[in-house]
């Protein structure tokens, strides 16, 4: 006879493991299946142990560079093997700590492979046994994965993907970063600030192609500046794996005569960070006709599929691939589900950051996605250099940049680049969330000596008024 409960989630990362507390929460009956690890792809190989990488790198980073500091720091090195297991010690940590949240919450988990069975039935294979679970409702929190090159697939040697590139058994001498998406420029931070030669390969004009442009343009610079090659509208051609390392063949417009040339280049490794595909295959979605669009599945801003009973969240049902956007669709789809009236999901308001050095983070639209949309805009730049709290980290290189709407003051979006952004994003997030106009932030308070004073500044000079510049 099968189990049964009142939900059951297939996929415990950010998505799935959330909702499964919150729903507990409503007091319904929870099972949740997961394949690999409770905390999914995000605590166990992508958000987190690339954090704790990164902080690694960003050590290591001030340690060779103590003397503008006033230090001395002789004979600085590393131990790749203990880097790695600080980064999976940290993932550990987290997981334990999610299956604390589960018996704390009396979610029941299921540890193998799911796959809808029919309506309100699933099946998860452990091992040789199935054990088959029915509930009313069931949510899918499958996430996604990396997309492969067609040519060239991801081996572990020579060829990784994030995963492999997060347990490296050597450290790169000469990278090849395929892809300069969030992830793409993250990996190449990590190995460039470690030693490695790194170059990135991107086939659209610029870098971190999502973000404002003048984002993009800073942090091309800037990266070249610190000595990461960076080849835009450049295409690959083919990869060859050796045993000693990778030949690439790369193809990138002329200088002079606006054709192509292809160029045959050698590097140690590479790492292909060209995207997701959504984990939709074999989990019976055909069977029951759930409706999906380039693999992802459709749903209403509830959660809801077009089959009643079968629910989605997270990377599986598209864009923007972030766990915190999993999350609060998960946390939206479960109170529609208890009988709450959530407000339903949205993407308009979603920060999204970016954590190599310099950082990355931004919200709301472009200054040129503004312009696109009818919008005539108030916009200014306030660099870091004016701000006596960056000056004394030694952190003066960035910009924080808002773009407002001229007729209304509605902060249509928040731009920044530098040391720390991550963290200072979520104030503009909570404004545009409460619908603050720049009346309201130019009379806020920002403590002193703050990097959150440059949010004030940048606000004050797209209106004339900035004191600092």
């Amino acid at each position: 006879m099968a189990d049964t409960f009142d939900l059951i989630i297939l996929g415990s990362g950010p998505g799935g493991y959330v909702a499964a507390i919150r729903a507990s929460q409503l007091g319904l009956k929870v099972a949740i299946v997961e394949r690999e690890r409770l905390g999914g792809i995000c605590l166990n190989w992508g958000c987190i142990p690339t954090k704790a990488l990164l902080r690694t790198s960003e050590v290591y980073h001030y340690m060779t560079h103590a003397a503008d500091y006033g230090l001395k720091a002789d004979n600085v090195g590393f131990d790749l093997g203990r880097v790695v297991d600080r980064s999976r010690k940290v993932a550990g940590q987290l997981n334990a700590g999610v299956k604390g949240l589960m018996k704390k919450h009396k979610v029941q988990v299921y540890e193998g492979v799911g796959a809808l069975t029919g309506k309100g039935r699933l099946s998860v294979k452990q091992g040789d046994q199935t054990v088959d679970v029915e509930a009313r409702r069931i949510l899918i929190a499958t996430g996604a994965r990396a997309r492969d090159l067609p040519f060239a697939k991801a081996d572990g040697k020579r060829i990784w993907t994030y995963r492999h590139a997060m347990v490296p058994a050597e450290m790169p001498t000469k990278l090849l970063v395929i892809g300069s998406g969030a992830i793409g420029v993250e990996f190449a931070s990590f190995y460039h600030d470690m030693g490695a030669e790194v170059t990135i390969l991107e086939m659209l004009p610029r870098i971190l192609p999502v973000e404002d442009e003048e984002i993009s343009a800073f942090m091309e610079k800037r990266l070249a500046k610190d000595g990461i090659a960076i080849r835009t509208a450049t295409g690959l051609e083919k990869l060859d794996t050796s045993a000693s390392g990778v030949t690439a063949s790369i193809k990138g417009p002329k200088a002079s005569e606006g054709g192509d040339t292809v160029t045959i280049e050698q590097f140690s490794h590479a790492i292909v960070a060209i995207g997701i595909i959504p984990n939709t295959e074999d989990i019976g979605l055909e069977a029951l006709g759930v409706e999906t669009e380039r693999g992802h599945i459709k749903v209403d801003g509830f959660g809801r599929t077009n089959v009643e009973g079968i629910y989605a969240i997270g990377d599986v049902t598209g864009a923007p691939w972030l766990a915190h956007k999993a999350s609060h669709e998960g946390i939206v789809c479960i109170e529609k589900i208890a009988g709450e009236d959530p407000h339903p999901f949205e993407t308009w308001n979603i920060p999204g950051c970016t954590y190599s050095r310099p950082q990355v983070a931004s919200v709301g639209l472009t200054e040129a996605k503004a312009k696109e949309a009818g919008h005539e805009v108030k916009a200014f730049k306030f660099p870091f250099i004016g701000n006596g709290k960056a000056i004394a980290l030694g952190e003066a290189d960035g910009f924080v940049k808002t773009v407002f709407d001229a007729a209304t003051g509605e902060l249509l979006g928040a731009h920044m680049v530098g040391a720390e952004v991550t963290e200072l994003i979520q104030g503009y997030v909570i404004a545009r969330q409460l619908e603050t106009t720049e009346a309201e932030l130019m009379e806020t308070v920002f403590a002193h000596p703050t990097l959150s004073e440059m949010m004030h500044e940048s606000v004050l000079g797209a209106y004339g008024r900035a004191i600092h510049i």
